[in-house]
């Protein structure tokens, strides 16, 4: 899939049919994260993947957004590898493990995997069900797998505004 098709056919999935993400594409998705760039290349992102019905069942105890998806992601980074800007008031490791999630998403896109991007749940009650280092902050939750007969975009997804309204030159 050329890479026009795949950042315009990705939609965040809200119904998954159950199917787990295959290991040979699971393994892409990882793939692409881990070749995500981050601030000076430290690479503080973890990534834990969810499949096993009792994690799955204390994610499901953190937010009411899951979407009977067999395979979940979720990203965190590690507080110790993070790069502090100048002024010394903000870092790189959110960002940096939002370009990772980015990254997956759309590669999961790329081999016919679906998505959705979870943000609906308190960071530090998922990572406590979860037993996450005390050193790593969760980020978001990623549903993947495959759309359930029927689903599609949200009605919204396609509205977009002009260039012109979100791109300022200088």
């Amino acid at each position: 899939m050329e890479f026009t098709e795949v950042i315009q056919s990705r939609y965040s999935c809200k119904n998954y049919d159950g199917r787990p993400v295959e290991p040979i594409k699971l393994n892409a998705i990882l793939e692409a994260g881990r070749l995500a760039p981050t601030a000076k290349n430290l690479q503080g992102q973890r990534i834990y993947v969810i499949q096993s019905p009792e994690a799955i069942a204390k994610v499901d105890t953190v937010t009411p957004c899951r979407y009977n998806a067999a395979t979940m992601l979720v990203v965190a980074y590690d507080k110790t590898k993070m790069f502090t800007y100048p002024g010394g008031k903000s870092c790189s490791a959110a960002e940096d493990a939002a370009i990772v999630a980015t990254h997956m998403m759309l590669a999961a896109r790329s081999v016919g995997v679906d998505s959705c991007w979870l943000n609906f749940f308190d960071p530090e009650q998922a990572a406590k069900v979860l037993g996450l280092p005390e050193n790593e902050q969760v980020v978001m939750m990623m549903d993947l797998g495959y759309a359930a007969k029927g689903c599609a975009p949200l009605p919204n997804h396609f509205s977009r505004k002009e260039l012109s309204e979100t791109v300022c030159y200088l």
